[in-house]
């Protein structure tokens, strides 16, 4: 997936994949991280999502990372936040207390950079790579968050049926990608109501993912 692509996505505001509301699978299903109050949460490929704003509130420290600036200047003003802004090497960080925001491509991104990561929430990330970039992903996802605790979710579906993104990621493919590093457990499968974009069927699957 050329990262013009997602350029393209936030300048034309071409979102559908962004939810107003905050994600009801995170708000049921964070608990199972186990996080004190002040730990902090990785959300990669971060968009505009609100969630982030549901982790503040919920007293988390967040980091994410976004290729996109358009869209993380909508995130910061649709929280009313004036962020500091800076150079990180090819990356850009907007920070606020108790959240940074790098801008750029997550491969550049460092864990030196990064800092502590207590957990990670990844909701729309692993699902918006294509196949081919999905082992990397997740090879640089653990090494940058020194192996941290996912909260996972993805879709799964008959990806003949319509082109991604989202991209259908199955039970074998999370393991595949992950097994090696994190005990697996399935917390839940959830229908998606009206199907995927109303096209086809489609399930959600959330994963807890625990260092091995």
């Amino acid at each position: 997936m050329e990262a013009s692509f997602w350029h393209a996505k936030w300048e034309k505001s071409e979102i559908a994949f962004h939810q107003d509301d905050f994600n009801p699978l995170l708000l049921e299903h964070f608990g199972a991280l186990s996080l004190p109050t002040g730990s902090s949460v990785f959300v990669p490929l971060c968009g505009k999502t609100r969630d982030i704003l549901w982790l503040l509130k919920s007293g988390y420290r967040v980091v994410g990372a976004e290729l996109s600036r358009v869209a993380v200047e909508q995130l910061f003003a649709e929280m009313d936040l004036q962020p500091s802004i800076s150079q990180v090497g090819p990356l850009t960080r907007f920070a606020t207390e108790d959240i940074d925001i790098y801008s750029g491509d997550i491969f550049e991104l460092t864990g030196s950079e990064l800092g502590q990561v207590d957990a990670v929430y990844d909701r729309a990330a692993l699902v918006a790579l294509p196949a081919a970039m999905r082992q990397r992903y997740a090879e640089h996802l653990v090494a940058i968050t020194g192996r941290a605790r996912q909260l996972l979710i993805a879709y799964e579906y008959d990806q003949s049926l319509q082109n991604g993104p989202p991209f259908s990621v199955c039970g074998d493919e999370v393991r595949r990608l992950y097994g090696q590093h994190y005990e697996l457990a399935l917390l839940a499968s959830v229908e998606v109501a009206g199907g995927l974009r109303g096209k086809c069927p489609a399930t959600e699957h959330v994963w807890l993912l625990r260092p091995a």
